[in-house]
């Protein structure tokens, strides 16, 4: 008989130029092995050189997506990406709660790549008091990061105490990413790019790995959400799951410097053959 494979969701918002948001989930969740199912938030007219327009889906219809997998085929992960409205994240925690879903990856979608708003006030404050409580892993970046904090974090010595500030909000456990850092490297002591990892404990970790000099970096922080959420689905725990979600996002940029997709901020390639990961 052929084994099941772990079967994650992803709960995001369409990427037309197939580089980021569901697509770029998608592709990562069976890059890793995994069966992977999507429930539409929004749907986005958009391309390498950015957003040129945003439909949000209906929360009712969202929540009717989340319970068609859930309830017929299961889900042992899932992510959130991009959210949209307020009513949609309300939609999410609750579906959430009827089906039992405990590993949750949010991923706190709210500027792209190119500089686009993706989440209003409202939306931000509804994913706070809703969704980090029910995560396992809370995965801002530094402009994200600094947004809920309503102060810039640009530094490395900034880091920690962002991430424990976060962690007050009501999350288990934040991966704070380094790729905004403007200290990053030799001149830091670490030689490279940082993200940090910290748990409700104090507990903290720096995962450091070389800068790839490339603009070909859109759906970076989706993908590694994905990739987590798979690593998890597939009984990894947390620590070992970021360790190795990173590594699989750093060879997929190395694998992407090259492409030549659009005329813009291109895709990672998420269709390269992965080495060992962790």
């Amino acid at each position: 008989m052929t084994p099941t494979p772990p079967r994650t969701l992803t709960i995001a918002g369409s990427d037309s130029g197939g580089g980021a948001g569901i697509q770029a989930d998608l592709k990562t969740f069976s890059a890793l092995g995994c069966f992977g199912m999507s429930a539409i938030t929004a749907i986005t007219a958009q391309n390498t050189l950015g957003v040129t327009g945003v439909h949000a889906i209906p929360a009712d219809m969202v929540a009717a997506q989340i319970d068609a997998v859930a309830s017929d085929i299961g889900v042992d992960a899932a992510k959130t990406g991009m959210l949209g409205t307020a009513s949609i994240v309300e939609a999410v925690a609750a579906a959430a709660d009827r089906h039992g879903i405990r590993k949750l990856v949010v991923d706190p979608v709210m500027i792209s790549t190119s500089g686009a708003t993706l989440s209003d006030d409202a939306t931000s404050q509804a994913m706070v008091r809703l969704l980090f409580p029910r995560a396992v892993l809370v995965t801002p970046n530094l402009p994200e990061a600094s947004y809920l904090l309503g102060r810039k974090i640009t530094r490395r010595a900034e880091m920690e105490q962002a991430a424990a500030e976060l962690i007050a909000m009501g999350c288990p456990a934040v991966l704070l990413k380094g790729g905004h850092l403007e200290d990053d490297g030799p001149a830091a002591g670490s030689g490279g790019l940082d993200d940090l990892l910290m748990l409700a404990d104090g507990t903290a970790r720096v995962f450091t790995h070389p800068r790839i000099d490339t603009r070909n970096l859109h759906g970076t922080g989706c993908t590694l959400a994905a990739a987590i959420t798979a690593q998890l689905a597939r009984g990894e725990a947390l620590e070992t799951a970021v360790g190795k979600a990173l590594d699989y996002v750093a060879q997929a940029i190395a694998a992407g410097a090259g492409l030549k997709l659009g005329a813009g901020n291109g895709p990672l390639n998420h269709t390269f053959a992965p080495r060992a990961l962790g």
